[in-house]
């Protein structure tokens, strides 16, 4: 069972027992105070209220596993159905095999309403107010699961991949069988850093699908599927907007005729800085600032002329600091922090946590100056998605 059953399990008994408890405890101090504060009347009571307890602790404990506490007007209503199961069969154990006139009947069933409405409002109230605050305090939902595992989704080499779309560099033959070995590696440097690889399902008829980057963009929960500038790649999208599914995430999308690829998107905090260049366009950057404002992100449009994406000119560390091959960057006064790097490769950096990063081979240099301000750096090859333009961003979507 995952950490995540397991603890909506823990979290659904835990608030049922808390519950079931507090409407006994109620339900006897009721009764002990409406016989005059008699103490021998509190071991009958208790018993009186055990059996309804006990159904309130059953019913509360499965409406918790499906979500009743998500709302403060849901548990309300599964307050009231608990209370109310508890109450008639509290009611209807002593009927059976009675026999009682009518007017007998009239005054038990009145004196068994005032009997049970202390226990029925207790049942009530604790499941809107400690109920929910107790499954809330301990109870992650899927997507919470999803963001704590660290999972980044990879989509394997397609058999096309040296048909890939060159913008901004002359082709050169594209070793594929090679590039297969290095897509493992990388994928095995982000395992190594803790980071699940979720595959999208690969696709050889997509020759750039392996560049997962340009086709979704996380924002905690939300996955925001973009609509690719190049007209070839559009196709991509479909399967991993079903993996994004898989994994009970929330999702929008860029549409037509906006475009926008994931590598324009530099996130930084809560700003979303985009690439306003040949692969996104305006009316991509308007989509994407409708979707993120209710949710706290700024987003910052930056002019780009001079390479294929913003993340090929620029990327982050940890820390904020943006840093970028000057030759391929547009402007670096749009940033508040700027790092000049002097390798092409050594603009781009993976975030793996606060203190490491994943960078490509081809920059060494660059790879010493990172480390000197005190980063750890994973270094990979990745020779053969570079003739495409590629760098180590492309590779992976982490969920975060």
């Amino acid at each position: 069972m995952s950490s995540f059953r397991l603890r909506t399990l823990g979290a659904s008994l835990l608030a049922a027992v808390v519950i079931a408890v507090t409407a006994l405890a109620a339900g006897t101090l009721a009764l002990f105070l409406a016989n005059g504060q008699q103490l021998e009347i509190i071991g009958p009571a208790a018993s009186y209220y055990a059996v309804p307890a006990l159904v309130v602790f059953v019913v509360l404990a499965i409406l918790g596993l499906v979500g009743v506490y998500a709302r403060w007007y849901t548990a309300l209503i599964g307050g009231l159905a608990a209370a109310v199961l508890a109450v008639l069969i509290s009611a209807g154990l002593p009927l059976i095999g009675a026999q009682f006139t009518s007017d007998v009947l009239a005054q038990y069933a009145s004196r068994q309403v005032a009997l049970e409405l202390v226990f029925a409002l207790a049942v009530v109230l604790a499941t809107v107010t400690l109920g929910r605050r107790i499954h809330g305090a301990l109870a992650i939902t899927e997507t919470e699961e999803v963001l704590r595992r660290q999972y980044a989704l990879v989509r394997r080499p397609a058999a096309s991949l040296d048909q890939g779309v060159v913008t901004h560099i002359e082709r050169t033959p594209v070793d594929v069988e090679l590039a297969g070995r290095q897509w493992e590696a990388y994928v095995a440097a982000l395992t190594g850093a803790g980071w699940e690889p979720v595959e999208v399902d690969p696709d050889d008829d997509l020759p750039d699908s392996v560049f997962v980057e340009d086709t979704v963009v996380m924002f905690g929960p939300l996955a925001v599927l973009t609509n690719p500038g190049t007209e070839s790649r559009t196709a991509e999208v479909d399967a991993v907007e079903q993996t994004v599914l898989g994994l009970s995430l929330e999702t929008a999308r860029i549409e037509a005729p906006g475009t926008l690829d994931g590598g324009d998107v530099l996130k930084i905090g809560r700003t979303v800085f985009v690439g306003r260049g040949g692969r996104t366009n305006a009316d991509g950057i308007r989509q994407l600032r409708k979707i993120l404002a209710p949710r706290g992100y700024s987003v910052v449009a930056v002019p780009m002329t001079k390479a294929l994406h913003l993340k090929s000119a620029v990327t982050a560390l940890p820390d904020g600091t943006v840093i970028g091959y000057r030759p391929v960057v547009d402007d670096p006064f749009v940033f508040d922090r700027f790092l000049e790097m002097p390798e092409e490769g050594g603009a781009h950096v993976v975030i793996l946590s606060d203190d490491t990063v994943l960078m490509a081979s081809s920059a060494p240099e660059s790879a010493r100056i990172i480390e000197g301000l005190g980063y750890r750096v994973i270094s990979v090859d990745i020779s053969e998605f570079e003739k495409l333009e590629g760098c180590v961003t492309c590779l992976s979507v982490r969920i975060r």
